[in-house]
């Protein structure tokens, strides 16, 4: 009878074990797992490959912001570089007026002075005719030039009152006509130099709209980049998105699946179990309850260390050499700019103000800002030989005019400087245009 309870019970415990173990259900198991994975690797890939367009669009966009910023330097150097251009030629043409407007009036000067010439000899003649003092003639006549012999005759005491008159009006009309050719020759001097400013601001306006068009083409391609950059990551996106919708999917269904199988097959032991304890002995029923698993053991909790992070210090500017780099590749070239808080925020200087600028970093003044010139700079400090030439000191070129621009020498045979062309930014002096400008002047602070 015991064998036979036996035999029942492990024929029992097998029907259920086939129940727990059906062939198609383990064989969508394994389907399902396979496709899980194969989309988890697609997911991956596909979030690699959205990562790296991330990256791309984020430096690109680095790349924008920097470049517009740099446009709009450039704009706004261009207008100022306008402005003075066009404020040069107005006085380039005030200047042409009085300077035609002194000619005339030293040519009617002219013509009255040879008129008062024609008189003091008519006179002349006149008193010797008339038996006038032989001493006093031959002190006018033995004149070297009419200038002479007007200085004479006032030096005459034996002049009468008339003749004096003459002679003082004479003398006024002669020195007003030196003051005029004098001024006449300063001015000229002055329109030279101004136009010859003129001359060099439109060569670096055509140079600077050219750099202007240039970078406004380039970063229209980059724009046209960016844009096709975000497309296709939308499109990776999107596919990512559908990836990700038919992997819940299909997680969902699996796990309904599984769900359902597994209250079928608790289904079927509890029915199993059921005939079983009818039919074994109580004994037997209480042995087969016994065969539980044991409960999993807590899985330990993972621990993590934190680790403050640690930062380098921020770079300090040291010295007059390296504080102007930050401005490299930032900054505009405006003539008479970086002469007020506006235009050294906006990074716009012509030489003479950047290297005032640079100085005042570190502590040294150069005297006032608004009055800052090359010609200022070249008396600031000591003029040293070239040869002796040290980082810092500033060099001097021959540019549109006598010591034209200025820099800082930052050794090697280069120096940094606004660079109308460029804007700040460092240059060979060693070869090519600059070796040929510079004037061997050398001044150390």
């Amino acid at each position: 009878m015991k064998k036979k309870m036996l035999l029942l019970n492990t024929t029992v415990l097998l029907g259920l074990g086939g129940v727990l173990s059906t062939p198609a259900y383990a064989s969508t198991i394994q389907d399902m797992e396979s496709q899980k994975s194969q989309i988890q690797n697609q997911r991956q890939d596909v979030q690699s490959n959205i990562k790296a367009a991330s990256d791309e669009l984020t430096r690109l966009q680095a790349e924008q912001d920097q470049m517009k910023a740099q446009l709009e330097r450039l704009t706004l150097a261009e207008e100022e570089n306008n402005k003075k251009a066009q404020k040069t030629e107005a006085d380039i043409k005030e200047t042409s007026k009085q300077v035609d407007q002194l000619e005339k009036e030293i040519k009617l000067l002219q013509e009255k002075l040879e008129k008062r010439n024609d008189i003091l000899k008519d006179r002349a003649r006149s008193m010797q005719e008339s038996g006038g003092n032989v001493e006093y003639l031959q002190v006018l006549l033995g004149s070297s030039s009419f200038g002479d012999f007007v200085d004479r005759a006032l030096a005459v005491s034996t002049i009468v009152d008339a003749d004096r008159g003459i002679l003082k009006e004479t003398k006024n009309m002669q020195d007003e006509l030196k003051t005029k050719q004098a001024d006449v020759k300063s001015k000229l001097a002055s329109l030279e130099d101004m136009k010859a400013e003129l001359d060099e601001m439109t060569v670096q306006l055509a140079a600077q709209k050219k750099q202007k068009d240039a970078l406004a083409k380039e970063l229209k391609d980059k724009e046209a980049k960016n844009e096709e950059l975000k497309a296709s990551l939308q499109s990776k996106d999107s596919s990512l998105a559908n990836e990700q919708s038919t992997l819940e999917q299909n997680i969902k269904d699996q796990k309904a699946a599984e769900e359902a199988a597994r209250k079928a097959a608790e289904q079927a032991a509890k029915e199993a179990a059921k005939k079983a304890a009818e039919q074994a002995q109580k004994a037997a029923a209480e042995q087969a309850q016994k065969a539980d698993s044991p409960s999993p053991k807590a899985a330990p909790k993972a621990s993590s260390n934190d680790v403050a992070p640690t930062s380098a210090p921020a770079p300090k500017a040291s010295n007059v050499v390296t504080v102007g780099n930050r401005w490299i590749g930032n900054s505009a070239y405006v003539f008479g700019g970086g002469r007020s808080q506006s235009d050294i925020n906006h990074g716009l200087f012509d030489c003479s103000s950047f290297v005032h600028w640079a100085y005042s970093q570190v502590g040294v003044n150069l005297g006032p800002l608004g009055s800052v010139s090359t010609e200022t700079l070249k008396h600031a400090g000591t003029q040293v030989s070239s040869s002796q030439m040290q980082p810092g000191d500033l060099v001097f070129f021959d540019t549109y005019k006598k010591d034209g621009h200025v820099g800082i020498y930052v050794g090697g045979g280069k120096f940094i400087g606004a660079q109308s062309s460029t804007g700040v930014a460092i240059a060979n002096m060693s070869s090519g245009y600059w070796k040929q400008k510079f004037n061997g002047r050398v001044v150390r602070i």
